[in-house]
């Protein structure tokens, strides 16, 4: 367990000798991080793990020797540690990408192809924090949430939408749910939305995930889903028995005419560190439906979503949270409990039920 003031150990363990050293300059330039080993292959880092345990593994997929894949789920059964999968596959290699989550991986960095060094320097604050992120998971005995000196400047939901009024929307027949979530929560949303019937509300997610994934994942989950599920497109309208994932690194918005919702899509500034940013979709939420939505926020780090939640709060919408003991990370569920801001705090299995049960009140 990560003790208040303790720097995050970081191995990176990656073929490439060029993308070692970058993430190693990035990882270095937070203070709060230090790097105690870098490895070419797995073969190489069980050597390193047999001398020091990071607090965190950054871990290639492709590799010579034995794939990220083969030493994630070796490294789960025999000596679980946090795993942030450093990856270049995207479109072809989805499915890859999916077994890494299964396997235990807590958050994913893209690698493009090409200008990796420049892409990864520009991604700079998302690797650092989901690094940061890992080292609070709760593994196997689940580890305790410690709170994160946050030393950049941190942008809210008014750098892309005004504060929502104090006249909260009429209530209608429609309802709209909104999730956000963070690490761990890829796995997390699977587990909530397979429980879910064909027909449930129109829900609306935002889960921290590198540009191009969403796509991937929101595939995914719509071939193990009951309900239709797709990466969110400006326009898409919000309907009952639909689930638009926010894309990455683009907020979306939710905006209601008449009775019917739908999404935009925008570009704009990081919000609460993130882009896209719970507290934009929950603003949003608050201003366009009010009494009509039901928030939901689950496990990640930080405090993205509570500000957002408490404003969709004050609008009317009912509120859930998951509890401490079934988050990976329990920082923003936390953060909107200290707000006061949540009706119910309920663990993983029992959120889909929530949702129904509230839906099905508000009708």
């Amino acid at each position: 367990m990560l003790k208040r003031g303790e720097k995050v150990k970081v191995l990176i363990v990656d073929d490439s000798a060029s993308v070692r050293q970058t993430l190693r300059t990035i990882l270095e330039s937070d203070p709060e991080i230090e790097v105690v080993g870098v490895a070419s292959d797995p073969f190489m880092a069980a050597s390193k793990l047999a001398k020091v345990v990071p607090d965190v593994i950054t871990l290639d997929v492709e590799m010579p020797r034995m794939d990220g894949i083969t030493f994630l789920r070796k490294l789960m059964n025999q000596r679980p540690i946090p795993v942030v999968m450093c990856s270049s596959l995207v479109e072809s290699g989805s499915q890859t990408l999916q077994q890494a989550l299964e396997a235990g991986a807590v958050d994913i960095i893209l690698k493009p192809n090409v200008g990796v060094a420049e892409h990864l320097t520009d991604d700079k604050i998302h690797i650092c924090e989901a690094v940061k992120g890992a080292a609070r998971a709760r593994l196997g005995a689940r580890r305790a949430a410690t709170v994160s000196h946050q030393p950049e400047k941190k942008l809210s939901a008014d750098v892309m939408l005004p504060p929502p009024s104090s006249h909260a929307m009429a209530k209608t027949t429609e309802t709209v749910v909104c999730i956000g979530a963070s690490t761990g929560g890829t796995e997390s949303l699977r587990e909530v939305l397979q429980a879910l019937p064909a027909d449930p509300p129109g829900i609306v997610i935002v889960q921290h995930m590198p540009e191009k994934f969403t796509t991937s994942f929101a595939a995914r989950l719509n071939s193990l889903c009951e309900m239709e599920v797709k990466e969110a497109e400006d326009g898409d309208a919000v309907l009952r028995g639909r689930v638009l994932i926010a894309p990455g690194n683009r907020h979306t918005v939710l905006q209601r005419s008449g009775a019917r919702y739908h999404v935009l899509v925008k570009d704009g500034p990081l919000v609460s560190r993130h882009r896209p940013s719970v507290d934009v979709l929950f603003r949003s939420a608050a201003a366009s439906a009010g009494s009509n939505a039901i928030g939901v926020i689950m496990t990640g780090m930080g405090d993205d979503g509570g500000h957002g939640m408490q404003e969709m709060k004050q609008a009317g919408a009912f509120t859930i949270a998951q509890d401490e003991a079934t988050s990976i990370v329990f920082g923003m569920p936390k953060e909107a409990i200290a707000r006061g801001c949540v009706d119910r705090v309920m663990p993983l299995q029992a959120i889909a039920a929530g949702i129904l049960h509230a839906a099905a009140r508000r009708s």
